[in-house]
Formats: C-alpha cells, structure tokens, sequence
C-alpha cells in the first residue's frame, strides 16, 4: 500500500513511486463518504451482457417462438452483416445490419414490436439501445442470439 509499479514496455523498465495518502479521499481519507460496495453491475447500467431476462431487454429464444406464433406482426430484426445471414438465418427476419441501422431508421414501423438478433446477443443489444433511443418503445434483444436460436429452438439452423 502506497507504492504504485510502472512498468515502460517500451523500454522495458519498471519504476516504483511512493504515493502519499490522501486525506480528502472518500473512501480512506479522514471522513469518508463511500462506506459500503457498489452492485457495479447495477451502477454501470449492464449485467449479463447488457440486461437480464424478465426486465424487458432481452428475451430467450424459446419465448421468441412462443410470441411469434401468437403475434403475428412481430418484427425479428437481424442486425448482423449479410454475409452472416447467408450461413443461418431466422426464418422471417428482416436484416439491416447495425452499422446501418441509425440512417434506416425510417424504414421501421414507429409502433411495432421489434426483438433485435444478432449471432450472440451483443450487436443486437446495441441495436436496441439505437432504436430506444430513437422512440422505439418495444424493443427486445434476443438473448444469445440466432446461435442459441439454432442450440434451443431450431437445430436446423446453422450454428457459425
């Protein structure tokens, strides 16, 4: 406690500092302020890749199955790349790729219900914050993607 290790891996040096307490700071200094941890997770917006199954972010691919068959205006997005969609796809899906998506916003209808997919679930839940952002009210991301599509609901769907 009190030394700080650099390290220049340029020069491939390592130098140590001694480092002073400070007596303002919140958590060790004379009065402070920060006195029990933080759920990060929570404090930084994200879990599990972003949101949690059950808070309206994400939802699994057996109850993507389950509200396709009793909604039928349902848009499954696919925000992954074309070349992408060429090795599996979900039957049905409307592909624009995320880099696209913020200039065709306007070919989406404002009050659909829309569950964004991608390979693993990440590019999707970025899609959903794009199209949140943007007005969208109903917005999901499938958790997992089209590979746990592929390994829950249809095996005959390429996994890549």
């Amino acid at each position: 406690i009190g030394r700080l290790l650099l390290f220049d891996g340029r020069r491939m040096q390592f130098r140590e500092l001694a480092l002073e307490k400070d007596p303002d700071c919140p958590v060790c200094g004379m009065h402070p302020t920060v006195t029990q941890l933080i759920d990060y997770e929570v404090f930084c917006g994200v879990g599990d890749g972003g949101g949690e199954m059950g808070d309206g972010v994400e939802i699994s691919a057996r109850d993507l199955l389950r509200e396709r068959a009793s909604k039928p205006n349902l848009l499954v997005l696919d925000v992954r790349e074309p070349r992408e969609a060429e090795i599996a796809s979900i039957e049905g899906a409307r592909l624009i790729p995320l880099r696209e998506l913020p200039s065709r916003l306007a070919e989406l209808p404002s009050h659909a219900e829309i569950v964004t997919h991608c390979h693993h679930g990440q590019r999707s839940l970025k899609a959903r914050e794009i199209l949140v952002g943007a007005g969208f009210q109903h917005v999901r991301s499938l958790a997992g993607g089209i590979d746990a599509w592929s390994r829950e609901v249809d095996a005959e769907v390429p996994r890549y």
